[in-house]
């Protein structure tokens, strides 16, 4: 800004003044106006400039102490116990309403019992597991009776049990096709008929590997999250010599032999009227590229009556993954998808897709905001979370309820808490006369939650959908385990080979059945298993099959 200097006893000429654009630079003492509209414009936007660089500040100082939280702080997202204490009155306020729990109707499917939990200490060990029976006998000087010398008997025993390990063992099976032929047709100089033993279908033709090691290297890796070179060494401690490559190789294999299977558990999942969804980055290996790119996880999680956490891979993040997924599920009903603000599901809420989709949003991720947002506007976080709080406290009295239940005590005891809280929302804005600007950690949270207000608010109308969506995040874990340990995937073959076999170990981890001794079953059986028949090898059915057999014939320990 340029002023002209002034002639002493002379009035300043009443010119407009043009303000330099951001950043502001002062001007120099000998430069400043004398008159009064001048420096009013340049106080306004001093004051403008300072208020910028303070909202400036606290944003980088928000987003510093994000990078610290998450690369030094702990994950987790809890509270003072005490903080929801400064805001009693307010607590005193919102519970007005009855916060008795309905009792569930005389017609009403009733609700099985809530397993308890696991107590401390030594549990008793499994009773399947096989018992190796050891007798501790005196030694025959201290049998006599010290007495009369007569000899004592056994009038009791005491037994206790100590749990031994075994490292795991390699064999071979000799596969042995016995040849069968006529020696009176060879005697006669006849053309004997010649006929082989079939032997078993492996699930890798010719493969050096049976079904009880490919099980081990699938488990190791896609639910021990052991890379493959650490599984070379393993198999390296028995003298045997298999290369990660060629391991690698059996677990494309296994995962080609089990898409028919796969994609069954698709068509179940996607029947369900429910789903939860949720992606998480992978690096990828490209050989036309100098450095990995990223590619995406995606979860797929069934409701109860369809009860399959499927993965599914995808080279990017676009909106293909999920809508080549979901076509057309939802063009026979209503049906309902639970996942965060993700743009890519828009096109499946609108029905472009196929079907009619209704949106669940998430209120862990609108909480975890307002969480993040705490370091700059602590008294608001609190607040916020104070609202957030009482609605999971709902969900704590209507988690023991049927779908109906649960969804009356949600509308008569959430649906005024989130009225409210969308009231408080709208009142601490900027544009609405609040203190909250738009860009600020508090503002953005704001923004978010009332952005999503409608999907957020959906959850009360219908018992059978959550609060949340925490448990396809929860199912993302093992994603986020392993990337720490393999790193990255080698191709996207490499991938979709790991989002068939993750959709298996996740599957066997949600219906408690052991994953190895599943799929060594499974391989063995599947190549030659009836295709009309393929739904009995489905991880729930085959537990309920194998739990029906040991019922059946029992075994007894010796």
């Amino acid at each position: 800004m340029t002023v002209a200097p002034l002639t002493p006893g002379t009035p300043a000429p009443l010119t407009p003044v043009t303000l330099p654009p951001a950043p502001f630079l002062p001007p120099r003492p000998a430069e400043l106006p004398r008159d009064l509209a001048a420096c009013h414009a340049m106080i306004a936007q001093l004051i403008e400039e300072l208020g910028k660089t303070r909202r400036d500040y606290v944003r980088l100082e928000h987003h510093i102490q994000q990078l610290l939280r998450r690369t030094y702080g702990r994950s987790s997202e809890k509270l003072d116990p005490n903080e929801p204490l400064l805001f009693a009155d307010m607590f005193q306020t919102l519970q007005t309403q009855a916060t008795t729990v309905p009792q569930p109707a005389a017609d009403a499917v009733p609700v099985p019992p809530q397993p308890k939990r696991k107590g401390h200490g030594r549990r008793k060990l499994p009773a399947d597991l096989p018992r190796k029976r050891l007798v501790h006998d005196l030694p025959e000087s201290e049998k006599p009776c010290p007495c009369c010398g007569k000899m004592r008997c056994v009038i009791s025993q005491q037994t206790s049990e100590k749990l031994d390990y075994e490292p795991a063992k390699l064999w071979v099976i000799e596969d042995v096709q016995l040849v069968y032929g006529c020696q009176d047709c060879e005697t006669q100089a006849l053309n004997p008929q010649i006929v082989t033993a079939e032997k078993p279908l492996s699930p890798i033709e010719k493969g050096l590997a049976a079904p009880g090691l490919l099980a081990f290297v699938i488990v190791a890796k896609y639910s021990d999250h052991l890379p493959l070179n650490r599984i070379e060494r393993i198999l390296g401690r028995h003298d045997i010599d298999i290369s990660r490559s060629t391991m690698c190789d059996w677990a494309a294999g296994c995962a080609q032999a089990l898409t028919p299977l796969y994609d069954l558990m698709i068509e179940q999942a996607l029947l369900s009227r429910v789903i939860h969804t949720d992606d998480t980055p992978v690096d990828v290996l490209d050989r036309l590229l100098k450095q990995t790119r990223t590619g995406r996880f995606w979860i797929y999680l069934g409701d109860k009556g369809h009860p399959y956490d499927v993965f599914d891979y995808t080279p990017s993040r676009s909106r293909d993954g999920p809508m080549e997924f979901l076509a057309g599920w939802g063009k026979d009903q209503l049906r309902y998808l639970q996942a965060d603000a993700f743009g890519g599901y828009d096109v499946i809420y609108s029905g472009d897709a196929g079907g009619k989709v209704i949106e669940v949003a998430c209120w862990a991720h609108a909480r975890r905001k307002f969480y993040d947002a705490r370091t700059s506007d602590a008294a608001r976080s609190a607040q916020a979370l104070a609202y957030i709080r009482m609605l999971y406290d709902v969900e704590d009295q209507a988690r023991s309820l049927g779908p109906a239940e649960r969804a009356a005590l949600r509308q008569k005891l959430s649906g005024p808490r989130l009225e409210q809280f969308k009231a408080w929302l709208q009142s601490q804005q900027a544009e609405h006369g609040g203190p909250v600007f738009p860009k600020s950690p508090m503002g953005v949270a704001i923004t978010y939650a009332l952005n999503q207000w409608q999907a957020l608010c959906v959850y009360i109308t219908d018992g059978e959908l959550e609060i949340d969506n925490n448990a396809a995040e929860r199912a993302l874990r093992r994603i986020a385990i392993g990337r720490g340990n393999w790193m990255f995937c080698g191709s996207d073959n490499g991938g979709n080979t790991a989002a068939v076999l993750f959709s298996f170990i996740a599957t066997c981890e949600r219906h408690e059945v052991n994953p190895f001794e599943y799929l060594r079953d499974v391989l063995e059986r599947i190549a030659a298993h009836p295709q009309s028949r393929l739904a009995e090898l489905l991880p729930d059915r085959w537990k309920a099959a194998s739990a029906s057999a040991k019922t059946e014939s029992p075994t007894h320990i010796a």
